[in-house]
């Protein structure tokens, strides 16, 4: 994924889940490098992280987080490594967004995610696998939930909590949004548990760390994510579990791997290294 792209998604005009509109950022005045003393972004945090909800940091003025450490139990580094901090106020490291504050983002800084990315081959009634009929190549399928915040296609991610492992978040997020483990009987989760617990501890494939082009960034609170691959290769491990929408999921899906795919934030482009890295149809 190309660091040096200016962000897209962290530039929309509207700011998502609200009528707040961005100070419009032009490409070559995205680099905080570039001076710009007309820059006048609009100071916007959402409602739901005002009220100050255990997920969320207080007001900047009223504490002071250690920026680029480990603040307590809570992660202020970013996996793109230090990044400015001006005024007291932490800077986004891929440059300016329109908007200050913390939007619907709960931390200062980066805010850290993990997204599993599990996969399986595409099979016919038979059991054999489908290769796609222009480029001959086989045809991956994954994971897809539908998210009920913005109606996109998405990864099944969710937030770090503080003092969790990513290789937990990673598994606890797929189990609650994508099997709804936290709706299931304790028989079912049991089952659960033990399918995801072995796909799980199989050696992950790493396909992204760093920044996310989110449309929920701004200047001073962006998303950062581990995006790790668990594929199921002979199709017996977490494929033959009933897919059902948790928390955050309107719907979920086995989804074919293509290039047409159009998918929440950075998601295609972690999709497509997946498929190249499988060997598969893209």
């Amino acid at each position: 994924m190309p660091c040096s792209a200016p962000h897209n998604k962290a530039r929309c005009p509207k700011y998502p889940g609200s009528e707040t509109q961005r100070f419009p950022v032009p490409d070559d005045k995205v680099d905080w490098n570039t001076d710009w003393p007309q820059y006048r972004p609009v100071s916007y945090t959402a409602p739901s992280v005002l009220i100050k909800p255990v997920w969320a940091d207080q007001d900047i003025r009223s504490f002071s987080p250690r920026f680029n450490a480990l603040d307590g139990n809570v992660d202020r580094r970013s996996h793109e490594g230090d990044y400015r901090v001006e005024q007291g106020m932490p800077l986004n490291p891929r440059g300016r967004t329109g908007l200050t504050g913390r939007g619907l983002l709960g931390r200062w800084g980066p805010n850290h995610a993990a997204d599993p990315i599990v996969t399986r081959w595409k099979r016919d009634s038979a059991g054999q696998q489908v290769s796609h009929p222009v480029s001959k190549l086989p045809v991956l399928q994954f994971v897809s939930i539908k998210r009920r915040d913005c109606g996109e296609w998405a990864i099944p991610g969710g937030m770090v909590d503080p003092g969790e492992l990513v290789s937990l978040t990673l598994q606890r997020e797929f189990s609650e949004e994508a099997l709804n483990s936290l709706a299931a009987s304790p028989q079912d989760r049991e089952r659960i548990h033990e399918r995801i617990t072995q796909l799980f501890n199989s050696p992950g494939l790493e396909v992204y760390k760093g920044y996310v082009d989110d449309p929920r960034n701004n200047d001073n609170s962006w998303m950062e994510t581990v995006a790790v691959n668990f594929h199921d290769d002979t199709g017996n491990s977490v494929s033959e579990l009933p897919l059902q929408a948790g928390d955050d999921a309107g719907q979920v899906h086995w989804i074919d791997l293509d290039s047409v795919l159009s998918l929440y934030a950075s998601h295609s482009q972690f999709l497509e290294v997946v498929a190249k890295e499988r060997h598969a149809h893209w």
